[in-house]
């Protein structure tokens, strides 16, 4: 049986598509969790799984919060992502900069930002941890300046989670580019991972107490754009999407083998074929 004095207190902000799943899990698991939505009317599912809920909206300033008591915690779990918006390379970060504030006055010592490869530039090869970041789109840029604002904190510690494309239950590959033709890269690498690997990774970043870490999560194989996709179709019974022949063009392949070494993880998915 799970001893709950040992455990932290975990505020999961933004239970989204990840999130909610998070959340779901970890309050199995025993821990006790609390978890914010932006919209009044989703607070009724976190109460069925037995979550406390929180409306909780940076905009990009703390403008909605049911109460702050959800900042009162151990451990907040970030999976706000930066949304589409002509300004989202300031936008974004300002909101982060509120949540930054929020845990220095509440005294949250650890937070885990969920963050995205898309922080790498497409650079022809192998991208790790040590890259220097450059990112080519403005949500990536976005994420570079969120992730400094955490880590260059001295008030509490941050680990930086970088994940690949996430795919799972819903979110079926086979729909993203059915029917679609004259499509390019093809012979490119794809970089994804599954739902249920970023929730056991996550938990166990929070079991080992692995914090000032910045991981890749990518399931390890990384087979090619056409492969994945075509299969991912014909698996939901749709019209396989159409590459064009062409020499290969920039791409990045996300090596996730820090994370697996140091969590002595193993995927649960080792290759995004396995998904479908």
């Amino acid at each position: 049986m799970t001893d709950k004095l040992n455990l932290p207190r975990i505020s999961v902000l933004g239970c989204g598509w990840l999130g909610l799943a998070l959340a779901k899990h970890l309050s199995s698991k025993g821990y006790d969790v609390k978890g914010s939505v932006m919209q009044e009317e989703n607070l009724e599912e976190l109460h069925q799984f037995g979550i406390k809920g929180y409306q909780i909206a940076f905009n990009p300033d703390l403008q909605v919060c049911s109460d702050d008591h959800f900042f009162e915690t151990d451990i907040i779990v970030s999976c706000i992502p930066p949304k589409r918006r002509d300004d989202i390379e300031s936008y974004y970060p300002k909101q982060i900069d509120s949540l930054k504030q929020e845990a220095q006055k509440h005294g949250v010592k650890k937070v885990l930002f969920i963050s995205s490869t898309s922080v790498y530039p497409n650079t022809l090869g192998k991208v790790s941890e040590e890259l220097q970041l450059s990112p080519e789109k403005a949500s990536g840029k976005a994420l570079v300046k969120a992730e400094k604002l955490l880590t260059q904190s001295d008030d509490f510690e941050t680990t930086i989670l970088r994940f690949g494309g996430l795919i799972g239950y819903d979110r079926h590959p086979g729909r993203f580019l059915s029917h679609r033709k004259e499509l390019r890269n093809g012979s490119v690498p794809v970089n994804l991972i599954h739902q249920d690997d970023c929730v056991k990774i996550i938990s166990e970043i929070i079991k080992q107490n692995v914090w000032g870490e910045v991981f890749n999560a990518c399931c390890p194989e990384h087979p090619t754009r056409k492969d994945f996709y075509q299969k991912a179709a014909r698996a939901a019974n749709l019209p396989e999407p159409e590459f064009l022949e062409e020499e290969q063009m920039a791409y990045k392949w996300v090596d996730s083998s820090k994370l697996i070494k140091r969590l002595n993880y193993k995927f649960i998915y080792t290759s995004p074929l396995d998904t479908i």
